[in-house]
């Protein structure tokens, strides 16, 4: 699971370095502000994730077993869920999608 973990962990990071180039760059222009902060938001919580799941990596190779799977699992279940809706809600500017970002975070905080 180390690995996976690692490979997810850098895709994040591929991620969050590419939405924040986007945003950036792209978006700046084209969202309210309040929008732009949200899906700066939304890139900020992946890296931080990213590199939480790296150690999750990282303690999954010294300590084999289910509560670092479970971890693992959770924290990239949990930066789907919670980045995904609010670039979701950034992007698209539909509120009800901010309503699904609890269940994200429940995920993050459980990892």
């Amino acid at each position: 699971m180390d690995r996976i973990f690692a490979t997810v962990a850098a895709l994040f990071g591929a991620g969050t370095v590419a939405a924040g180039a986007f945003g950036a760059h792209a978006l700046k222009a084209r969202l309210a502000p309040e929008l732009l902060a949200v899906f700066e938001t939304a890139a900020r919580y992946q890296m931080v994730h990213a590199l939480a799941l790296l150690a999750v990596a990282w303690a999954a190779a010294r300590w084999p077993g289910w509560r670092t799977s479970a971890a693992g699992v959770c924290l990239a279940a949990g930066t789907i869920v919670f980045c995904g809706s609010l670039y979701a809600l950034a992007l698209s500017g539909v509120r009800a999608l901010g309503a699904i970002a609890p269940i994200g975070g429940a995920l993050l905080i459980a990892g």
